[in-house]
């Protein structure tokens, strides 16, 4: 993983097991790291010289980052803690910090967006990044499989499976089922899409020819983010096929109708941060100095 070029000094503010990785990631990569919002049973889990803070008249005005987690909010009035025993309401984060500080958070929404740019504080959303985004397909993808191996009767080997997107995690994801021996079809709506699952070995299909070879797959990975599998493909499924979505909100599949067909669908959100939490933090630390090495004397 990608290493700080020079010693920051940098502030965490909330999150989960993968945030408690990158602290650490950071801490032993040199740098001096202060926390805020992890104060229950998880104290214990940090490198010795992490600084815990108590609350926000301990923070000092200038820090070469402040670090909010993904997603930054989940409520979008509070920052995302779960191991806080006080709420941190979003307002506070901007209070008595430096215009020289710089965000960076995780899945920004237009309201932390405006309250940076009105404090004249630089903000930048690290979900958006390539690296971070291409590191994540691969514990998305063995998350996926996981569930795949744990919902199904049978082997993945030699099971039809079909891939709905061929981005990056359709192409991660294609390439391990390829690997342990399932029979895999890519669909996509791109023809270079298409030509790179043909390159891998793989059938491929365009999405909207689906309706002709949508009843022969066992399991179903959706990975386009809009509404893929619909009351039309879903009526041309087999009723024993397993669906899994990983595209984010609002999905790729009719929840509703499936439900009344009888199809068992798991929508697989945030799988990164629950099957591997520690090589996610690892990337969001990478990614993070990458973030600072770029804006290195940016305001």
């Amino acid at each position: 993983m990608r290493n700080f070029t020079e010693t920051k000094n940098i502030l965490f503010v909330g999150g989960d097991r993968r945030q408690i990785r990158a602290i650490n990631e950071t801490v032993k990569n040199g740098n001096t790291v202060s926390i805020l919002g992890f104060d229950t049973d998880v104290e214990g889990e940090f490198e010795d010289n992490v600084q815990i803070l108590g609350d926000w008249s301990e923070i000092e005005a200038l820090y070469d980052a402040i670090i909010l987690p993904l997603p930054y909010t989940m409520d979008g009035r509070t920052i995302n803690a779960p191991f806080s025993k006080r709420e941190i309401v979003i307002n506070e984060v901007f209070d008595g910090i430096s215009k020289k500080n710089k965000i960076i958070a995780g899945r920004c929404d237009n309201k932390i967006k405006t309250m940076a740019e009105s404090h004249r504080i630089m903000l930048i959303d690290y979900i958006c990044r390539e690296e971070l985004a291409m590191m994540n397909a691969i514990p998305t993808a063995e998350g996926a499989i996981q569930i795949a191996m744990e919902e199904t009767p049978f082997t993945i080997h030699s099971s039809k499976c079909l891939v709905i997107g061929n981005g990056r995690i359709g192409k991660v994801l294609s390439k391990m089922l390829h690997g342990i021996g399932a029979k895999v079809t890519v669909a996509a709506r791109k023809k270079v899409d298409l030509a790179y699952g043909f390159a891998m070995g793989l059938e491929t299909t365009a999405i909207d020819r689906l309706d002709d070879k949508i009843g022969e797959y066992d399991i179903v990975f959706n990975t386009a983010p809009s509404l893929i599998v619909d009351y039309a493909l879903l009526s041309k499924m087999k009723k024993e096929v397993l669906i899994i979505d990983l595209a984010s909100k609002p999905g790729g599949v009719d929840f509703d109708e499936a439900r009344r067909k009888g199809i068992k669908v798991v929508w697989a959100l945030s799988l990164p941060g629950k099957v591997a939490p520690d090589t996610a933090g690892e990337i969001i630390s990478s990614t993070i100095a990458n973030i600072l090495d770029e804006t290195e004397g940016i305001e």
